[in-house]
């Protein structure tokens, strides 16, 4: 995208090298070098290193020793820095700090390797925020984890990947989803309940196993939902092996993605001047690293991207994403495997991804113009 005066500059560095100078360590030494990451954070800053550890069973999650790179560069400015992400609201190996810090130290995220400690932000059972205030269309106040709240810089490290309900898994959603406590999560998917197709029901039970509310029971053979009980997680739509669960109609997907946004604002809103935005496009699996499973990458990897920008990140990786030719052998619609197709639309038809970017940019968390300054 060519530069104007109102773009955000977005930094890339690829991943394509033939030296040991190229490696992809060196190349996010470099990008955070040239962007100065160190102008976000003060002497003995709590600096809150924002990723996503993977649900036990993934393997498409970030190494830790890119994380570890991230650890270095803020200390070397001085601030102290703390790696976290906050507990799930479906069942699965994160949904309270004792499981969720076990699983990230089974991936590798120690101490040993990161130099860093592991704080879960919301709290042993996803109860500890602080409400920060908001003027959305659908919030006026938002539930942010106390300890990310409570930290006076961050840097938010994404998987770059695809996503059943999102479209897609940037930036925004490590803001909007990540920073948030169970109940905030809850807030962003109200409105939205699954809708079985059920004579493609299979009647497995899946779907109910894996509800953390238990709003699904098997009735003659099919599955049913509850709907006063369901929260809207989505779990049971990841899950199901026949793929006949889908999460509401256009309309409200597009308010839970206006939600999430307004969400992703607020944890922005908060930090704003003092958080930085590293993103990886590599092993872009469909779904989040959050599935117990990765399944095959959408697309060949590409790089690393930064910028202080979230929305304008999100979309650079977007387009760029596009560009590249499908993996015939993965999810892919044969339609979107050619270099320029929807890659997102071509994973999951439903998804209205331009939605999260789009709000995101009128609520004024950041621009979707920008510069691209390969490095």
């Amino acid at each position: 995208m060519s530069s104007n005066s109102s773009a955000s500059k977005v930094w890339f560095a690829p991943f394509r090298t033939r030296s040991a100078e190229g490696n992809k360590i060196n190349q996010l030494k470099k990008i955070m070098e040239i962007m100065k990451i160190s102008s976000i954070l003060k002497e003995d800053d709590l600096t809150a290193i924002k990723l996503h550890f993977g649900e036990r069973g993934n393997d498409s999650y970030l190494n830790p020793v890119f994380a570890r790179q991230i650890v270095d560069a803020v200390r070397s400015a001085g601030a102290k820095p703390f790696l976290t992400d906050t507990n799930t609201l479906y069942l699965g190996s994160r949904k309270n700090s004792v499981d969720h810090l076990e699983t990230a130290l089974e991936h590798g995220y120690s101490y040993a390797t990161v130099r860093a400690p592991l704080i879960i932000a919301d709290g042993l059972c996803s109860n500890d925020f602080i409400e920060f205030p908001i003027q959305g269309e659908f919030f006026t106040k938002v539930k942010l984890a106390h300890d990310i709240v409570e930290a006076d810089s961050m840097v938010v490290l994404t998987h770059f990947k695809g996503h059943q309900m999102t479209g897609f898994g940037g930036a925004i959603k490590n803001l909007a989803m990540g920073c948030a406590p169970a109940k905030g999560k809850e807030d962003q998917h109200a409105y939205i309940h699954p809708d079985i197709s059920e004579p493609d029901c299979v009647g497995c039970g899946t779907c109910a196993s894996h509800c953390p509310e238990a709003a699904i029971s098997i009735r003659d053979g099919k599955a049913h939902v509850d709907i006063k009980s369901c929260i809207g997680c989505g779990e049971c739509a990841t899950v199901c092996p026949v793929s006949c669960i889908k999460m509401g109609d256009h309309t409200d997907n597009v308010q839970f993605l206006k939600r999430l946004a307004e969400y992703g604002f607020g944890a922005w809103s908060q930090k704003k001047g003092h958080v930085a935005f590293i993103n990886f496009l590599m092993n872009v699996t469909p779904e989040c690293d959050c599935c117990a499973w990765s399944d095959a990458f959408l697309i060949p990897d590409v790089g690393i991207f930064a910028s202080f920008d979230p929305v304008a990140l999100d979309r650079a990786c977007v387009n760029m994403m596009n560009a590249q030719p499908g993996n015939p052998n993965s999810i892919l619609d044969p339609d979107s495997l050619s270099p320029g197709a929807d890659k997102i639309r071509g994973a999951h038809i439903d998804a209205n991804w331009e939605v999260q970017l789009d709000h995101a940019e009128k609520l004024g968390m950041g621009t979707q113009k920008y510069e691209l300054v390969e490095i």
